[in-house]
């Protein structure tokens, strides 16, 4: 679809309309957030430019395909295999399958974000072609720097476990094109591929003008971040199913659960432990059976996490905690403190307590990692890993001071979160530039003498011996040239590499002590590391002429 108006073919996500399936309005131009359908930009109806406001017309022009229906067999035998796909994904899936596929359109016209196609001049990867490789960049780039074999994790024959999880508004591209793409490139495809649903905010889409339109950096500056991993994990299961941040029920969760549950049950015995024993645990246990009683339960939860199934693991932990607490609750280690003849009855009772509160936190490590170190600190112990029937429990050990592992949620920094949210999303008043007098006027022709052309840097260089230069070779188009720019404080040379620019292409070629200077680029700024490359919107070519 081309805007008439802006004269530029639009992205999908530039085209806003109706949704061809359910109707719902205001979706994108490629899939409906409402019902989860995908679709080609001229099925949408009533389709409207996001940029111009204009109604698109339909333009012929060239794009390269994808040929995905050459993969249907392959895709129809891969996404029914078990464990590739959730039982609801792989029936979404199925019914693309079952409609036939069409070939892929990988292609978009300038201007586009992303990568420009080599010898396609103003074509563009699609985004959803060149996004999913990014895992992989990303992974040989970690393999280089640790010395990794990338191909044990990808090649085609790799036994490596390679889960991807994703939102549920992108299954299309990661379920179908990217296991194809993999399988037509000779890699191999996920173990896995796990789909979420969205987040709401209390009860609702987020909303910059309620405040619930929450930026981590915004929740980092009041709230501890434990808190919300932990709710996060309190409410995931295995399905798609959306996620609803109710801060009501946010604080009364981690306060009732963290912190009046699991952390009590250290701050409850290790007083009388640090008072009475000098921080020295019994040499006994006095229920053992209990102890064993919680490393059994470590089977179930461990099938809990790798089955996804996260907040019934959390509700078994929590479970564990009950039984804890009602242990500590039956001995009242706070009665027999009263009466000195049952001081190692003390002891055993309170290092039962802590010794429970130990494999409790190595439950919680996977969702809680800076909670258990803490914890771990606080034991004296160092990195525990997952329990099992043969872990044996801590005794005559000496122990640290307990200091405050977990601080209860305060409903008043959440509101002011919530008001912070709201300000930092308020438009930001421009700070005001020091007025430079406007020149004197000049005529058309004279202006029409400067020849200001497109160019794309293609090499920059530091200059040995100049403080502020940088030397830049230019292509404008068939020709290159070498321009010298006092640039340097502002731009790392490499950063400039395959930028376009605007360069005053008939100046006179100026001699200079590190060499010819054949133009000028144009940067705006008072200067040092205050200076601004100018560059020109996408679409445009080395060459062209800026009028």
């Amino acid at each position: 679809l081309y805007d008439p108006v802006r004269e530029m073919f639009l992205p999908d996500r530039f085209i806003k309309g109706e949704c061809p399936r359910c109707g719902a309005k205001d979706q994108y131009g490629d899939s409906c957030e409402v019902c989860g359908a995908t679709y080609s930009p001229t099925d949408l109806k009533n389709p409207v430019s996001a940029v111009s406001g204009a109604k698109p017309v339909e333009k012929e022009t060239e794009h390269f395909f994808f040929k995905l229906s050459a993969f249907t067999d392959f895709l129809r035998q891969w996404v029914h295999e078990p464990g590739h796909l959730q039982p609801e994904v792989a029936h979404k899936v199925d019914e693309w399958l079952q409609a036939g596929l069409r070939d892929w359109d990988i292609t978009r016209d300038a201007p586009y974000f992303g990568f420009e196609i080599p010898d396609a001049p103003g074509k563009y990867f699609y985004v959803w072609l060149d996004a999913p490789i990014g895992y992989m960049a990303s992974f040989r780039h970690l393999c280089r720097e640790r010395g990794l074999d990338f191909d044990e994790y990808w090649g085609p024959d790799s036994t490596a476990e390679l889960y991807h999880f994703i939102g549920k508004d992108i299954i299309y591209f990661h379920a179908l094109f990217w296991p194809a793409m993999l399988h037509g490139a000779g890699f191999r495809t996920p173990s896995a591929i796990y789909a979420h649903g969205f987040l709401t905010v209390n009860g609702e889409k987020m909303s910059k003008s309620r405040g619930t339109f929450i930026k981590a950096r915004t929740y980092l500056e009041h709230l501890d971040p434990q808190y919300l991993r932990y709710y996060f994990a309190a409410k995931l299961g295995p399905g798609v199913d959306d996620i609803d941040l109710n801060f009501e029920d946010f604080t009364q969760r981690v306060n009732a659960d963290l912190v009046g549950k699991v952390v009590n049950i250290a701050s409850r015995c290790a007083g009388f432990i640090r008072k009475r024993f000098d921080n020295r645990l019994a040499d006994f246990l006095v229920d053992p059976d209990l102890f064993v009683g919680f490393l059994d339960a470590g089977g179930e939860i461990a099938r809990l996490y790798e089955r996804r199934e996260f907040g019934k693991a959390m509700r078994e932990i929590m479970a564990l905690a009950d039984t804890a607490n009602q242990f500590i609750d039956d001995r009242k280690p706070w009665v027999i403190a009263k009466d000195p003849a049952r001081d190692d009855e003390l002891q055993a009772v309170c290092t039962q307590g802590l010794n429970l509160f130990r494999i409790l936190i190595s439950y919680l490590k996977p969702v809680l990692p800076r909670l258990a170190r803490e914890a771990e600190a606080f034991l004296n112990i160092g990195d525990q890993s997952w329990p099992d029937v043969a872990t044996q429990p801590v005794l005559d050990h000496r122990i640290n001071d307990f200091k405050p592992l977990l601080l209860r949620v305060d409903p008043d920094k959440i509101q002011a979160m919530i008001e912070a949210s709201r300000e930092s999303l308020a438009p930001v008043p421009a700070e005001p530039v020091a007025a430079e007098p406007i020149a004197p006027e000049i005529d058309y022709a004279d202006f029409a003498k400067v020849d200001l052309r497109i160019a794309r840097i293609v090499r920059a260089e530091n200059v040995e011996g100049a403080d502020k230069l940088l030397k830049l070779t230019v292509d404008l188009g068939g020709e290159t040239r070498t321009v010298f720019a006092g640039i340097k404080a502002a731009y790392d040379p490499k950063s400039l590499e395959g930028r376009l620019t605007v360069v005053v292409a008939n100046l006179k070629p100026r001699k200079m002590r590190f060499g010819v200077s054949e133009g000028m680029v144009l940067a705006a700024g008072p200067g040092g590391k205050e200076i601004f490359l100018l560059s020109p919107d996408e679409g445009a070519r080395p060459g062209m002429r800026v009028k």
